[in-house]
């Protein structure tokens, strides 16, 4: 019986050690977390700050106003290297990020208790997606627009055919702006050609796009197309349908019905559309200790929870990768705009997906639409179309 107990006894001093080697870091709550993102309207960060608060964290977030767009987000981490996390984005910037091409940012190892539950939005040990973005095209049904006749095409590209008025963007930069060249570009994906990886052919097409499309200072084009002042037009997903139930408050003929259409379709094209998801990652900081680490792994685990996501969702009208908090958004399954095909993760060149091509190429192809005079705001003062037969794409794929 002593044997017994004196084993028993052992077992629980090595048990008790083992728990005690297990204990958890004790997190500084009093950390002030530096947060770098692109997902930074006012409203974004005033209620993050105000809700993070209330969960005990202390964030320290720049909204639009300082930092703007995803460029200038990579930027200001990379030179000022004071981050701790880093959420917004999308697949082609944080492919860039894990791959370390910014020299002051490294991201670190963590993995969320609700890493398992955003599907293929995911850079495993590394980053984890937030919130799923695609680019769309919508088209007015009524009288304004197709008066009925379906609009069907098989590339985003097709549009320049399409027969009908359609609005196109008015700058090169900006992220929505950059997706929507994305989904433009894809049919035309080249790996030997000379102009960025796209065939000519493709740049062609865009100017297309461009020259005859229709620009009146409107950011993405919803606006023109709720006017019905045209009959296509482009937008991104998160705040479609909020900027739907408010359609009437800007014109007299307004876009009708939400997740159910009254006067306006999305225009069904079988390539399927560019969707990119914005991710969450920490950044491992020189010098922070691991009491503040622990501070900032708590808190992106609590951002990234489904409660909070849910709840972000909710209030900004997005749609979230974390599966149990888009169940609890939307209980009777996805809107049709997150059900779209995803062809952003398509192989186009051996194990490279169209999004990590796109990362790859994106800053040449910036260059490209500069050097060349692409989107131009002012439709009477349009450059002269290249020639394209001899065009020096050496010198055109150079920042100008």
């Amino acid at each position: 019986m002593k044997k017994v107990l004196s084993v028993l006894l052992i077992l629980c001093l090595a048990l008790s050690i083992c728990a005690c080697g297990k204990k958890e870091q004790k997190a500084d709550m009093s950390y002030t977390i530096r947060i770098y993102s692109n997902s930074n309207s006012t409203e974004r960060t005033t209620w993050l700050i105000n809700e993070a608060k209330k969960a005990g964290f202390t964030i320290s977030i720049d909204d639009n106003s300082v930092i703007s767009g995803d460029t200038a987000a990579i930027q200001a981490a990379n030179e000022k290297k004071d981050g701790d996390l880093i959420f917004g984005l999308n697949e082609t910037r944080w492919s860039q990020l894990i791959k370390g091409e910014y020299e002051n940012i490294k991201i670190m190892d963590w993995t969320p208790s609700w890493s398992g539950k955003v599907g293929e939005y995911v850079y495993t040990g590394k980053a984890y997606g937030l919130v799923i973005q695609n680019v769309l095209m919508l088209y007015r049904t009524d009288d304004l627009g197709t008066n009925g006749k379906t609009l069907s095409f098989e590339h985003w590209s097709d549009i320049v055919n399409c027969g009908y008025k359609w609005y196109r963007q008015g700058k090169v930069g900006g992220t929505t702006n950059a997706n929507i060249n994305s989904a433009m570009l894809f049919p035309y994906v080249d790996p030997k050609s000379p102009a960025g990886g796209i065939s000519v052919e493709g740049w062609k097409t865009l100017w297309k796009y461009c020259a005859n499309g229709t620009f009146t200072g409107d950011s993405y084009g919803f606006d023109p197309l709720n006017k019905g002042d045209v009959a296509v037009g482009t937008f991104y997903s998160s705040s479609l349908y909020g900027k739907i139930d408010a359609a009437a408050d800007g014109s007299s003929k307004p876009l009708k019905g939400t997740t159910n259409p009254e006067n306006w379709a999305l225009v069904d094209i079988k390539d399927g559309t560019y969707y990119i998801a914005e991710y969450i990652g920490i950044v491992d900081k020189a010098g922070r200790t691991a009491e503040q680490t622990e501070a900032v792994k708590k808190f992106a685990e609590w951002f990234g929870s489904a409660e909070i996501q849910a709840k972000w969702g909710e209030e900004f009208d997005s749609y979230p990768c974390n599966k149990d908090a888009s169940a609890k958004l939307y209980p009777n399954g996805a809107p049709a705009i997150y059900t779209i095909k995803n062809f952003a993760l398509q192989k186009v060149d051996g194990n490279t997906t169209y999004a990590e091509y796109v990362g790859a190429h994106s800053a040449i192809w910036t260059n490209i639409m500069t050097n060349l005079g692409f989107y131009w705001a002012d439709q009477s003062a349009a450059p002269s179309e290249p020639d394209w037969d001899n065009v020096n794409w050496s010198e055109m794929t150079q920042k100008k």
